[in-house]
């Protein structure tokens, strides 16, 4: 026999789920009976499999791309300091609105691996880049972290005023995934700032100066710049 039913909507399907297995478990079940629970249960159960392999396949993408990026293990260390500050942002924020780590939110956890590396990538590059113009370290890092706060801050915003409709729906397929983003990126966007700075201080990577270039102001140490002001003589145009 099979019995079919859909929970009501306000209430969380995992635990309703449970407190029903919880009831099955406490009655007496005649000889040769038994029950099997199926539906999103066993959908769950089967897909979390999975994921474990797309997880461990995600966090070697990213680390691959990042050491082909950088050039050095020091640089992608740094960046990957927000990963685990971001994954209990999203914790937290499941916990607060009153979902679980559900098949959705573990989905949401891979995507926001990839999503919440872009602030401090924007950081650590841009550091090297004034370090490779012969800026000192420590002017670097503030300067780094004054030009890169406010692209930083903005990219993130945006991206979680897109996934406030889908989060606010109290969906229990979608919203999950939504809250563990939004909640990853609040604490990404917070410890990018703070956090990595000071990584990048304790463990800066080494870096080839350039002598040919000079620091500039304005922040730009883009070689590209004076490229297009000036003719191939080096004289302004």
């Amino acid at each position: 026999m099979t019995i079919d039913a859909d929970v009501k909507s306000g209430y969380n399907t995992d635990r309703v789920t449970k407190a029903v297995l919880e009831r099955l478990d406490q009655m007496e079940w005649p000889r040769g009976y038994s029950y099997v629970p199926g539906g999103e249960l066993e959908t769950r159960t089967e897909s979390f499999g999975g994921l474990q392999s797309a997880l461990i396949i995600a966090m070697l993408g990213i680390v691959a791309i990042l050491v082909l990026e950088f050039g050095n293990f020091k640089s992608t260390l740094i960046v990957l300091t927000v990963v685990p500050f971001g994954i209990a942002g999203g914790i937290l924020l499941l916990a607060l609105t009153g979902n679980t780590i559900s098949f959705t939110a573990t989905i949401g956890f891979i995507a926001l691996i990839g999503i919440e590396t872009k602030n401090s990538i924007l950081l650590v590059d841009f550091t090297n880049r004034l370090r490779a113009e012969g800026v000192p370290l420590d002017e670097a890092i503030e300067r780094a972290g004054e030009v890169r706060f406010l692209p930083i801050l903005l990219t993130s915003a945006t991206a979680i005023g897109g996934l406030l409709p889908l989060a606010l729906q109290n969906s229990a397929m979608y919203s999950p995934l939504a809250w563990v983003i939004i909640g990853g990126l609040l604490s990404s966007t917070v410890v990018a700032r703070i956090v990595t700075p000071a990584i990048y201080k304790l463990i800066p990577p080494t870096i080839e100066v350039d002598t040919q270039r000079r620091p500039r102001e304005g922040g730009d140490p883009s070689p590209e710049l004076d490229s297009r002001v000036r003719g191939s003589d080096g004289l302004p145009v």
